[in-house]
């Protein structure tokens, strides 16, 4: 295969934000590889790469388990023979109050949200110091890692580690040309998320009325946050987090 192509692989990407993320690199000319927990939930967002002139590469990967991060890179390096970019947006929620929080639950989010991203950037990193290549990763985070809310103290834990994780990981590996940035949501209109709103309009309505702008992040613009900071415009750029809250934190 030719290596002119830029290549991508992006995490969680069976539905939603990351289907969303990996259908927008793709129009961008990249290949694109996308995991899930189960491959065959992967099929309708191979077709949109595909239908995007770019090529599909389907993992199944389950990030609990750290020894799957290495088989999972090495999958993806074998198809593509090489990677440049690294989205790590696999991850699970938790409304729950901080009482009621259970040992299982914290270690569940903790494992998918932040180890599991920890050690496939690891792996990202070895392959391109190996390789002399020069790469990105965009870490999906959230508003919930910057301010507090309530009932989401596990999740926004998660998201707060995985924000300093994005500078941690800039500042050892900018020598080698390997950008980390994060792009940090606040609510995004997804179909899960429209349907919980469905179910409890007042609870949309209220969170809907604490943004400056009135209206929730479109998966669109999110895909383009990304795209636009594994592009050469975003070169100078990293250990940075990109907040697409409509003004929220800015109270």
């Amino acid at each position: 295969m030719s290596t002119s192509r830029r290549t991508a692989f992006v995490t969680g990407a069976s539905q939603g934000l990351g289907a969303a993320i990996a259908t927008a690199l793709a129009q961008a000319q990249f290949d694109v590889a996308v995991s899930g927990t189960r491959a065959a939930s992967l099929g309708d967002t191979m077709g949109r790469i595909e239908a995007a002139g770019a090529r599909a590469v389907a993992v199944e990967l389950d990030l609990r388990e750290p020894s799957n991060a290495e088989r999972a890179m090495a999958e993806v390096i074998t198809a593509f023979g090489h990677l440049d970019v690294l989205v790590n947006n696999a991850g699970i929620t938790l409304r729950k109050w901080a009482l009621e929080v259970t040992p299982a639950e914290w270690e569940a989010l903790l494992d998918i949200n932040l180890k599991g991203a920890f050690f496939l950037s690891q792996q990202m990193g070895r392959h391109l110091v190996a390789s002399g290549r020069t790469g990105c990763i965009v870490n999906i985070a959230s508003t919930y890692g910057i301010v507090g809310y309530a009932q989401r103290s596990v999740y926004g834990i998660s998201k707060a580690g995985l924000i300093h994780m994005t500078k941690m990981l800039a500042i050892e590996w900018a020598e080698h040309g390997i950008r980390v940035n994060a792009v940090a949501p606040g609510t995004v209109d997804t179909p899960s998320r429209a349907a919980y709103f469905a179910a409890d309009t007042a609870a949309r309505d209220a969170i809907r009325a604490r943004v400056p702008l009135r209206r929730f992040a479109t998966m669109e613009e999110v895909a383009a946050a990304v795209c636009y900071l594994v592009g050469p415009q975003a070169e100078y750029i990293t250990g940075h987090t990109l907040l697409l809250d409509g003004g929220l934190t800015a109270y």
